[in-house]
Formats: C-alpha cells, structure tokens, sequence
C-alpha cells in the first residue's frame, strides 16, 4: 500500500459536536459519536462525515457533519468548522498502523516548515466518511489532516 501525503484545501463543515476532556479512549470517543448521532436523528437531520477533532489539553471532539435547521441543545453544539488548508494522508487502519502515519506526517510538516512551504501546524483530525465502527468502507479511507497555516 502506498501512502501520499498532500496538501489540500479541505471543506467548510457544519457540524454538530460533543467535546470530552480526558485522554483518549476509543470507548469513549465511540460513545460520544453515538450520542451525537442520535441527537441528529432525533432531530431529523441528514448525516455527513464523521470527524475526530484534536482538542487542548488532552481533550477530544465528536463531531458529525449534519444537514438541515439545528440549534445547540443541552451538550451537544452546532458549530461550523472553517475551509482550511490541511497536510494529510488517506490510510487503511488495519494495513498501515495509525502511530505510522502520524510519525510520517509530522516527519514530512517539519520538514515543509524548513523550507518555508507553511508556517505552523495548528491542530489535528480524523476524518471518515461514515460511521467507522459500523462502515468498513468508511474505516479503510480513514483521513488524517493537520490543519496548517501557509
């Protein structure tokens, strides 16, 4: 399998969040996607990308991308994430493992730093097209992005 990182400009999300703060665990990060994605089809909305955002201070944010009218509601908020531009790498999980793919990019952004191609990187994510856990499709195209100021 040949990974490629790039730099692209990635789309203007809507999305509706639920931020946890702790440290990573894939039960928790599961369950706060499943609230989120009751939240939406309690409230009748469309589904788009799942995405995992890198918060500070060892937090994490399950967002879902959603379709039609909302309004925040109890912990659950609806916010937009802006078009940036992000460095990143579509990969299989279960063929390459992620710690490699995070090392590499880190690896390859520090050396774009270097020469001058962007400045900082600001954060991170996980981008899916679906729901991973329940969409093996979704979790074989795994995206993972540092968003990147140029």
């Amino acid at each position: 399998m040949v990974i490629a990182f790039s730099f692209h400009k990635s789309p203007s999300y809507r999305v509706a969040c639920l931020q946890h703060k702790g440290p990573w665990k894939e039960d928790r990060i599961r369950a706060d996607f499943r609230t989120v994605a009751a939240w939406a089809k309690k409230h009748k909305l469309k589904t788009g990308h799942w995405i995992m955002l890198e918060g500070a201070e060892e937090g994490w944010t399950a967002c879902i991308e959603i379709r039609g009218e909302a309004k925040s509601e109890g912990p659950i908020r609806v916010r937009r994430l802006p078009a940036v531009t992000v460095a990143g790498a579509v990969f299989d999980p279960d063929v390459v493992a992620p710690h490699v793919i995070y090392h590499g990019l880190m690896d390859w952004l520090r050396w774009r730093r270097k020469e001058g191609k962007i400045k900082r990187i600001v954060s991170s994510r996980e981008v899916y097209v679906d729901d991973p856990w329940t969409n093996p499709n979704s979790w074989a195209r795994t995206q993972v992005q540092f968003i990147v100021r140029t």
